[in-house]
């Protein structure tokens, strides 16, 4: 007997060790086959006798898929690290390797503004950033680029949001930075570029500079001692100087063909008692502009690798003088193509119209092509993953069709989403002529054997869709989906209102097959609940009202589920007895 218990007791902690790890690379969900198999490969000893520990693995699995993603990872990572190695070895295979890059050396960094929320091309520099940071066993920044109060201002709760969405995306960073609590390391290294001759203050109006630039040539506050340069900037610092008054110049070659490269400006005069900071409210009032900032933290931070879009192309020309002049090396800088999603808006300014537009609530709208609005429409991590890794580093933009991404999606669901009926446009059967009850046995999800079963008595009540009963109606025989084959006879009052009776015609799917009998999804009167489900198309949101089965209820809000005939959709929503769904795909 103590045997027994030992072993048992092995059983559950292999199952849970296994259940983590599968569930860890599967978006946060085991699955019972996979882990089955992963226990009688550790343990040969229960091979022949597997089935006497299936309900056993079955409810650690139940007990692993409640916890969060983050915390499944954080037991993981505390007790079989080597597992989070493993994708290091991944990456290795997939990605491009680093030019110069040294193993134990690299620092990547993503920096967003948080001026709104993280969309699908966010995700590029995001994945490819901590993939690199992994592969080389170094660190990954994550930098809040919030340097902009007026223009770009940064949203009070955007921090938190990206946050969580690098977290759902699997994203994870050594350190973190927020760039306007850095404001006094930014204005020592400005005095620093003056005492080199790298910096001036400029009195001119942005017009007459403007006037100077495209003729080649220096404004005259260019050249003047850098004694008088560090006064001026020093009056900038106190107040001395309003809004568009000064501005602090990095110099740079007065004939270069690209008029922004040309003396760029490194900080500005920004009045934040107009509009104050959500972190530091109006303490300062002298900004740095993204590309000072930006150049100055990477080096300062030992940034050796920056992955972005190669719009960025100029600003790396731009940050390349202020380095020159301070004795810096530039970093490595690989410039990838943008990532759109075809129908889908990503564009921020685009996106802010399309929200004061439509109305809509907030960034997880599932019509977006924001993170929060994938994730919302039943999109997994794992497939925004699988994408960016086909696009990789490679120069040329990457257009990716909605097909295309649903089809990665559906392989990802397909294994881990639980099955359940649903009727549209809801009409009564009476089911008759059962002389013994019967058992429905409907499957949770085909691949691994599992069912739910049913009790039917005579007249018993289902719910079928309109559609089907057009379909069956004239005395065809039909098939209940896992239960039994019947024919429609006449209606009947009910105090249910009006009901078509259903009479059993036999039991076996081989007199379905025989009859060509159409097979139709049907719910329990006494099981259902009512559905509502969101439907994304392009730039419309419609609704549709379903019964669903009662169980649906188990299932944890974010989950993705197929409903039989109708497709993936993602639980938004659970209520006594209501259920809301986002539609996902077919």
């Amino acid at each position: 007997m103590s045997l027994e218990r030992s072993l048992l007791e092995k059983v559950r902690e292999v199952a849970y060790k296994h259940a983590l790890i599968n569930a860890v690379k599967h978006n946060g969900k085991a699955d019972l086959k996979a882990v089955v198999s992963k226990v009688a490969s550790e343990l040969p000893e229960i091979r022949k006798e597997i089935k006497q520990y299936i309900q056993v693995i079955q409810s650690i699995i139940e007990e692993v898929n409640k916890l969060t993603l983050e915390e499944q990872v954080q037991i993981v990572k505390n007790n079989w690290p080597e597992v989070l190695e493993e994708r290091r070895v991944e990456f290795k295979k997939e990605l491009p390797p680093l030019p110069n890059a040294v193993e134990g050396k690299v620092v990547t960094r993503l920096a967003p503004n948080p001026d709104f929320s993280l969309h699908l091309g966010n995700a590029r520099p995001a994945l490819l950033s901590y993939w690199y940071a992994r592969m080389y066993k170094g660190k990954m920044i994550l930098r809040f680029e919030d340097t902009d109060p007026r223009i770009k201002a940064p949203y009070p709760d955007a921090y938190q949001s990206i946050r969580a969405d690098l977290k759902w995306l699997g994203v994870e960073w050594d350190e973190e930075y927020i760039q306007s609590l850095r404001l006094p390391i930014f204005y020592e290294v400005a005095k620093e570029l003056i005492k080199r001759g790298g910096a001036y203050v400029d009195l001119c109006s942005n017009k007459e500079f403007k006037v100077y630039r495209d003729a080649g040539k220096a404004c005259p506050h260019r050249e003047r001692p850098i004694e008088v340069q560090l006064e001026e900037l020093d009056k900038m610092l106190e107040g001395y100087y309003k809004e568009g008054e000064a501005v602090l110049r990095v110099k740079t070659d007065l004939t270069h063909p690209d008029m922004s490269v040309r003396d760029w400006v490194a900080f500005r005069i920004i009045d934040t008692a107009k509009t104050p900071h959500p972190v530091v409210g109006d303490k300062y009032i002298v900004w740095p502009t993204y590309n000072f900032a930006a150049a100055v933290d990477d080096y300062l931070m030992g940034v050796t690798h920056i992955l972005r879009a190669k719009e960025h192309l100029s600003n790396t020309v731009k940050q390349k003088y202020l380095y020159d002049h301070m004795g810096w090396k530039y970093p490595e800088a690989i410039h990838f193509g943008r990532l759109s999603l075809e129908g889908v808006v990503l564009s921020k300014s685009k996106t802010k119209k399309l929200i004061a537009e439509k109305g809509l609530r907030s960034y997880a709208d599932p019509r977006l092509g924001t993170i929060q609005g994938l994730r919302r429409r039943g999109i997994l991590s794992e497939t925004i993953w699988e994408l960016v890794k086909t696009v990789g580093v490679k120069p040329i933009d990457a257009r990716i069709s909605l097909v295309n991404l649903f089809a990665v999606n559906r392989v990802k669901v397909d294994p881990i989403a639980n099955r359940y009926m649903a009727v549209e446009d809801p009409i009564p059967l009476i089911l008759t002529n059962i002389s013994e009850e019967l058992e429905a046995h409907i499957p949770i999800h085909p691949s691994r054997r599992e069912y739910y079963r049913y009790r039917i008595a005579n007249e018993t009540l289902v719910y079928i869709s309109r559609k089907d009963l057009v379909e069956v109606k004239g005395g065809k025989v039909f098939r209940l989906m896992g239960l039994a084959n019947f024919t429609i006879k006449n209606p009947v009052e009910t105090s249910e209102g009006l009901a078509y009776q259903a009479e059993l015609h036999s039991l076996s799917q081989e007199d379905a097959k025989k009859y060509n009998a159409p097979i139709i999804q049907w719910v329990l009167a006494s099981e259902k609940v009512e559905a509502i489900m969101l439907i994304p198309e392009k730039l419309e949101l419609y609704e549709k009202k379903l019964h669903v089965e009662r169980r649906i209820l188990s299932e944890k809000v974010g989950a993705v589920i197929q409903l039989y005939r109708v497709g993936f959709a993602r639980v938004d929503g659970l209520e006594h007895n209501r259920v809301v769904l986002v539609y996902s795909h077919d």
